[in-house]
């Protein structure tokens, strides 16, 4: 595990935290037991990284445990950091953002190290009480269906296969959408659609198996284009390089951002934009919040309002809103259904009423000749 930038002492203390978090070794008692995933050590390695080399650089430290004299100065520096004072890594150095995640990494750090020192016999100060790990909601690009379907009219096959897919699934991305496997997806030839399995171990919450009711066509055609087998990952490009990408379509097709030279888009649409727009497009077609929270990998019906709350629906959606479990097409289909037993039923009625029609006019010709056979009385 690389840490570059970084001194002896802080890569040594780093390795032991992650090697204890593979294990799941002095882990806080209020989160979950075991071993934590790939997708989440990765992500945690990452901004960890990004972390020490700013302790080094901005409060001059040299080792981690340094760190418990400074509880003002992160005060500071995480005020700075959300100034936009702090610039990342990348190589367009541009401001940290999302700057509550990288406090609550803080956290989950010290909150080791307290408890690592202890089993040790030392009592260490928690620094990090005062710290704010609160972010505001993220903005993000809004667009429908029929955006996507625009923008897959300008891209390649594997950008348009991606497209469809993100908006179809609202899979977390990159997280669960880099694990994909060919294996994970059942065809149903009945009703001519994959279902796709995420799998426990790539999913931030759970497991789940859902139906891709708008992408199947397009994801096998370009699975059997592409050649690939049962335990071949579908998607394999860089979150990075499918971002840029995915900017400067939205901003050629649909004027999503804006140019900031010839090839950066600010304020473009990402992946994390497909999972937004994928539950707006879903939420007025599941006819059960629990439903919806199944389909997304959600625990918490706030999810739901977050998402919707975004596009100033929060004081019009109620739970009848959700009516639909079903794609549209099955619901035509039900409605023509229904239309033709209807008819059905004014055929017979009509056919009743030609019957009776008939009937009561040969007995009102029976009377006539009743009547005309009885004797007259003299």
């Amino acid at each position: 595990m690389q840490f570059d930038g970084l001194s002896e002492p802080i890569v040594a203390l780093l390795r032991r935290y992650f090697a204890d978090m593979e294990v799941g070794a002095n882990i806080n008692p209020a989160s979950r037991r075991g071993a934590r995933s790939y997708g989440r050590m990765r992500n945690l390695k990452g901004k960890m990284h990004t972390l020490c080399l700013i302790f080094q650089d901005e409060l001059g430290i040299a080792t981690l445990e340094e760190l418990e004299c400074k509880e003002r100065e992160i005060l500071l520096l995480t005020k700075k950091m959300r100034e936009g004072k702090v610039l990342s890594r990348k190589s367009d150095r541009m401001p940290l953002t999302a700057i509550g995640t990288y406090v609550k990494i803080i956290k989950a750090f010290w909150h080791w190290y307290m408890r690592a020192q202890r089993k040790e016999g030392k009592n260490i100060n928690d620094i990090t009480i005062d710290l704010d790990g609160r972010d505001e909601k993220p903005k993000f690009s809004y667009f429908t269906i029929d955006d996507v379907k625009m923008m897959c009219d300008w891209a390649t096959p594997e950008y348009k296969t991606l497209m469809m897919f993100l908006f179809d699934s609202g899979i977390r991305a990159p997280t669960e959408l880099m694990n994909v496997r060919v294996n994970d997806l059942e065809w149903d030839a009945k009703n001519n659609y994959y279902t796709l399995s995420i799998r426990e171990e790539t999913s931030k919450t759970f497991g789940r198996r859902i139906k891709l009711l708008l992408c199947s066509g397009i994801l096998r055609g370009y699975i059997e284009t592409m050649g690939l087998k049962n335990n071949d990952y579908i998607f394999t490009r860089t979150p990075q390089r499918v971002n840029q990408q995915l900017k400067r379509l939205a901003y050629r097709v649909l004027k999503i951002g804006k140019q900031n030279g010839k090839q950066h888009i600010e304020n473009g649409i990402s992946l994390y934009d497909f999972r937004h727009c994928s539950a707006c497009y879903w939420l007025p077609r599941y006819k059960s919040e629990s439903a919806l929270k199944y389909r997304f990998g959600w625990k918490r019906s706030e999810m739901i309002h977050y998402y919707t709350e975004l596009l100033g629906m929060k004081d019009t959606i109620t739970d009848e809103d959700l009516y639909v479990d079903i794609t549209k097409s099955d619901l035509e289909k039900q409605i023509q259904d229904k239309g033709e037993e209807i008819e059905l039923l004014q055929e017979q009625m009509k056919k009743q009423d030609e019957v009776m029609t008939k009937i009561m006019k040969t007995m009102e010709a029976l009377q006539l000749e009743k009547g005309a056979q009885t004797p007259t009385q003299s």
